[in-house]
């Protein structure tokens, strides 16, 4: 896999680029603004960009107006958002329409080497990452609607669905069989009115329509 990377902080780049190659990922490029993010993504054309939200020149949006330009232009390139804090709206606008390839993650997952590679390889293989707290606001935010029809572990199951978690992932995490995990799904479905699908990144798309943000 090879991939670009646009950070500011010259630390966590570096950082950011020795813990993709020590998992096997080319690192084609580094950027340490949008400007100079979007034109190594043209030159290289890389399996995946992972970039910072906030970059110069004003802090604000930058590498999220970079990455929706990056799904516009290069739709099969994919892409990793990593934010300082939990914006809700940045999520919001980088999982409107297709959300195949994309991940929006807090930096802070970073520190858990294997999880966070663990979720690139799932964004750069077409499937979907995000942040578990960026899931909760989502959840919470849609207060009052079928959602209050599901249990708390029907609700844990949609947090982890929702952050592209396969069964096996799911089962994992909560320590339960992949039959109870398929049965919580079952129910979640039914319960939502929302259509049984079979691949995982369909659920996702499933779940993030509901949740407005798809």
């Amino acid at each position: 896999m090879r991939a670009v990377i646009a950070e500011d902080s010259v630390l966590l780049r570096v950082g950011l680029v020795k813990v993709l190659e020590a998992a096997g990922f080319e690192v084609v490029a580094e950027a340490g603004d949008a400007e100079a993010l979007l034109a190594a993504v043209e030159e290289h054309r890389p399996d995946i960009a992972v970039c910072d939200v906030r970059m110069p020149p004003g802090f604000t949006d930058e590498g999220v107006r970079a990455a929706l330009v990056i799904r516009r232009q290069w739709p099969e390139i994919a892409v990793l958002l990593l934010s300082q804090y939990v914006e809700e709206r940045y999520a919001a606008d980088l999982l409107t329409g297709d959300t195949r390839g994309v991940g929006y993650l807090l930096k802070q997952r970073v520190a858990d080497v294997e999880e966070f590679i663990d979720a690139l390889r799932r964004v750069a293989a077409g499937g979907t990452a995000l942040d578990p707290q960026v899931v909760s606001q989502l959840l919470v935010r849609r207060h009052s609607s079928p959602l209050d029809r599901l249990t708390p572990r029907e609700r844990e199951v949609l947090e982890l669905m929702a952050g592209g978690r396969s069964n096996a992932g799911i089962a994992a995490q909560l320590v339960v069989s992949e039959s109870a995990v398929a049965k919580h799904i079952n129910n979640i479905l039914a319960k939502l009115d929302l259509p049984k699908a079979d691949a995982d990144h369909r659920r996702v798309l499933a779940v993030l329509r509901f949740l407005g943000v798809g």
